[in-house]
């Protein structure tokens, strides 16, 4: 049984995949039923998407808006009680292998009078539990990104230069982020807009980014200030 599911998930694109020799046929075959489960509400919701190229398997309570303007590669996971809105002037784009896990919110558009720009996910990219990524200015994830438990991205700040005004008022900046190839975003990590994460660098836990992260090195704290260089 389990090189046979070994072989359907490689075939999906999950290249060099094996499950844990540790498990066993009887929890091997719940959690099988389970992802059927999942495939079934996943078949449901492909025919709305603009473009879905694989399987995808869709947690309970799993909510999509806007699906129109989302195209998906191959096996997608969406985990329980994720929330994506699409609305946006470019959609959102996810690659091959990617896993969104349970109360995620993607949120392209909070208001109507000035639409996000949009969102581009790489392949083989890892969304743990309750992060948030607010799409105002545009976001790319690029390919074999991880993202820990509790991250937060956000794209847009407010204007705050006129203090006889309330902030409200003043307007916003969008610069968009970009998290490029490798990089790791430990739990709680938050990352502002106009920040580059560089190529195979990591931020360590409970860390907040201002400013941009050169490749290749590890950052941390509050804000974020280079720790080491991984080369």
């Amino acid at each position: 049984m389990k090189n046979l599911l070994n072989k359907i998930i490689q075939s999906a694109g999950r290249k060099d995949y094996q499950i844990d020799i540790a498990i066993t046929n009887r929890e091997l075959t719940l959690v099988f039923f389970d992802r059927l489960i999942q495939l079934l509400r996943g078949l449901k919701l492909k025919i709305y998407l603009k473009e879905s190229k694989g399987i995808l398997f869709v947690g309970k309570n799993s909510k999509l808006k806007h699906c129109r303007k989302i195209s998906v590669g191959k096996s997608l996971i969406l985990g329980d009680n994720v929330e994506i809105n699409a609305l946006s002037k470019l959609g959102i784009s996810i690659g091959n292998n990617v896993s969104i896990l349970k109360n995620t919110i993607i949120e392209c558009t909070g208001v109507i009078r000035d639409l996000g720009e949009g969102l581009i996910i790489g392949n083989n990219v890892g969304i743990a539990q309750n992060c948030f990524i607010q799409v105002r200015g545009k976001v790319v994830i690029g390919n074999n990104v991880i993202l820990g438990p509790n991250v937060s991205i956000f794209s847009e700040n407010h204007n705050f230069e006129n203090s006889e005004l309330p902030v409200s008022v003043q307007g916003e900046t969008r610069k968009g982020v970009v998290i490029e190839d490798g990089v790791w975003l430990g739990t709680r990590v938050v990352i502002l807009d106009g920040v580059t994460v560089g190529k195979n660098s990591i931020v360590a836990a409970g860390s907040i980014v201002t400013k941009n992260v050169v490749p290749y090195t590890i950052v941390g704290g509050i804000p974020a200030k280079l720790i080491k260089d991984r080369r």
